[in-house]
């Protein structure tokens, strides 16, 4: 089954393009099938990238998934037209006022690294949105800074500053081969990272957080948090194969410290166009999350958040 997206939303031209199944809303209302409703709330500036990477990475399942574009009710973002803005995405207090629920919700990253969690200007309604999570979504998934917002709400463990960022592709472990969201992994493989802060394992463990992916070298990777229905990435797998070189190419333009993002460019040459060795276990990874929201959430979205959906 392919995933339902508005037709004129540019992912959907551009996953068609790939290959990837897309439908529209009209094509969509034809079928007789209650679709996964997955929410993205984008924090990245970046807005059209992100969406396009989450809804390729959500669209590979047989299931038929409705994506809802969701933003932070007063921010405004500064890298995406308005336009774009007010015709796909809906403010969060708008979707909390519905009273609607939801299957699955990305919570996505963030380049606020640098800035407490509290000092962020949209973290009281991030909160709220966290909060409402509880009792309106069956899983949620948050993704680098956004993940670590979950970790520090609702356990408060910290986020640690690095002395310099962990920029490149890292070696990573599968520590839970059996878990159902590491299905088809292999024992080793590399992941894209791109962060000035790290989460600490014992922390993370301390607080009950049960860890599936790890790197010796950049820490935890995906961490679960049962007790939440939720988990926690701290990096980037849904990057496209250029994502880490715009990034390289952004600060060295803006005279950026910045070091070669590591093992990432063939020869470490910036000239040459990287070839992507993650994409495999990205689509393993958010097909797992999406077979397992399938299998346990309610037929019923109104079950959601009760002791039934518990």
């Amino acid at each position: 089954m392919p995933i339902k997206l508005p037709a004129d939303l540019p992912a959907f031209d551009i996953l068609t393009r790939e290959g990837v199944m897309v439908m529209s809303d009209t094509r969509a209302a034809r079928q007789d099938i209650r679709p996964l409703r997955i929410g993205l709330l984008n924090l990245m500036p970046r807005k059209i990238q992100t969406e396009t990477q989450f809804a390729r990475l959500v669209a590979s399942t047989p299931l038929q998934i409705e994506l809802s574009l969701i933003r932070m009710t007063e921010h405004e973002t500064k890298n995406t037209a308005a336009e774009h803005m007010a015709q796909f995405y809906r403010p969060f207090a708008e979707v909390a006022e519905s009273g609607e629920k939801i299957d699955g919700l990305i919570v996505t990253g963030a380049p606020i690294e640098h800035l407490p969690f509290e000092e962020v200007t949209y973290w009281d309604e991030l909160r709220r949105v966290f909060d409402w999570t509880q009792g309106h979504v069956h899983s949620t998934f948050g993704v680098c800074w956004g993940g670590m917002a979950m970790a520090y709400h609702f356990h408060g463990v910290q986020k640690h500053p690095l002395e310099e960022k962990a920029f490149g592709l890292f070696k990573h472990r599968a520590l839970a081969p059996a878990s159902p969201f590491l299905r088809g992994f292999s024992d080793e493989f590399v992941v894209p990272v791109s962060r000035w802060t790290e989460m600490r394992r014992e922390e993370t463990e301390a607080a009950g957080l049960r860890t599936l992916l790890h790197s010796d070298e950049v820490g935890p990777c995906l961490v679960e948090d049962g007790g939440r229905r939720a988990l926690y990435i701290f990096n980037h797998l849904e990057y496209d194969s250029d994502t880490l070189k715009q990034e390289y190419d952004r600060d060295v333009a803006a005279g950026a410290r910045i070091l070669l993002p590591r093992d990432y460019f063939p020869e470490d040459d910036p000239k040459k166009a990287p070839p992507n060795r993650w994409r495999s276990h990205a689509h393993l990874l958010y097909g797992n999350w999406i077979n397992e929201i399938y299998q346990t959430t309610p037929y019923d979205l109104a079950a959601i958040g009760t002791a039934e959906s518990a």
